[in-house]
């Protein structure tokens, strides 16, 4: 007996110290800094990123200097987009191997996702801010604040198809469900719009409730949520019911978002919040259930991001920015929110799951 009993508690500490010296999955997948990568920039700006992950093609909206292209693979920045300066955000239309950038000054620029050449630049109106691709219909959504519009694009030829005209004054991001509907951020009206692609009509608007200045967004096709990031003087994450409008959730962010990425493999929902300079990610565990997984600190103004889903690596950008005070200031998102960047500080961001 006491020789079995001395077996058992060897057992049970061997057992024991296994354990606690076994990391956790959970620790493993913070997400750290893994490189900073230098962008040269006379007149740093930015916006939208977007990753064409079957390329390694990552794609910055870098306004003035035009469309930013860096190789993710070979870890190497490729020549900028001809005839892309504005560039503000990228579309891409994969059926047609096409890809559009939206230009604050209203054009599109239109190029091919293979060679990376452009194909034209095509005139939409005065100033344009973002777009998607809505598979379902082949078409790409341009949103045009200015002109409180939308417009319809042929993927495939560029054509302009319809606009639709709408009572917001301030869109920002968009997301399609891939069966005919594309959301919109409502900025000024803390609202959704809910457009029918097919008919391109205004299908819906569905009020916010919790939810000041709804800017990222990103869909569930599986569980029917839009994840909204939501930017006013409470920031939140908002989950919202894609077949009654209603919010069922909402969760804490960072100040100043603008990016939200959801990842329906690893069901995470990533936020970047520029202010707070920090990712903050949530679990999802079932539709109407999240809970935190990180928050960690990334640069200031860090606010869009880009997602490999098969690495999970995140890419932000940034730059070193102040307030000048011959300029006009934007006061929303923060008191001393920059209005000027330095010059030769534009940066690339990528954050990888690390131990």
């Amino acid at each position: 007996m006491m020789r079995s009993a001395l077996s058992f508690r060897a057992t049970f500490a061997a057992i024991l110290l296994a354990t606690c010296a076994t990391p956790s999955l959970h620790a493993a997948s913070f997400h750290r800094l893994e490189s900073v990568t230098p962008m040269p920039s006379e007149s740093p700006d930015w916006d939208y990123v977007t990753l064409d992950q079957k390329r390694s093609h990552l794609f910055i909206g870098r306004r003035g200097d035009g469309v930013a292209v860096y190789d993710t693979a070979a870890r190497k920045l490729l020549p900028t987009l001809a005839d892309s300066a504005e560039g503000n955000a990228i579309v891409l239309a994969e059926p047609f191997r096409r890809g559009y950038t939206v230009n604050e000054d209203g054009t599109s620029t239109v190029f091919d996702l293979e060679t990376l050449k452009t194909i034209e630049r095509i005139k939409l109106g005065d100033a344009a801010d973002s777009g998607t691709f809505d598979a379902a219909t082949h078409q790409v959504l341009v949103t045009m604040s200015d002109a409180q519009s939308i417009a319809f694009l042929d993927a495939k030829t560029g054509r302009r198809d319809g606009t639709l005209v709408l009572e917001a004054h301030k869109f920002d991001g968009l997301a399609a469900d891939g069966e005919g509907r594309v959301f919109v951020a409502e900025r000024d009206r803390n609202a959704i719009a809910v457009i029918d692609t097919r008919k391109r009509v205004l299908a819906a608007e569905w009020p916010l409730a919790g939810c000041d200045e709804p800017t990222g967004l990103a869909y569930d096709a599986e569980r029917k949520r839009v994840f909204v990031g939501c930017r006013g003087k409470a920031p939140v994450l908002a989950v919202v019911d894609a077949s009654s409008g209603k919010v069922v959730a909402t969760h804490p962010i960072g100040r100043g978002n603008d990016g939200v990425v959801y990842d329906a493999q690893a069901r995470k929902v990533y936020t970047a919040n520029g202010v707070d300079a920090n990712l903050v990610i949530y679990d999802q565990k079932d539709a109407d259930t999240y809970e935190l997984a990180e928050a960690t600190t990334t640069r200031p103004y860090a606010r869009t991001m880009a997602l490999d889903r098969a690495t999970k690596k995140l890419y932000l950008v940034t730059a070193e920015g102040t307030v000048d005070p011959d300029r006009k200031v934007n006061r929303g998102p923060a008191p001393f929110y920059p209005n000027r960047y330095h010059a030769g500080t534009f940066t690339l961001l990528t954050y990888a799951p690390q131990p």
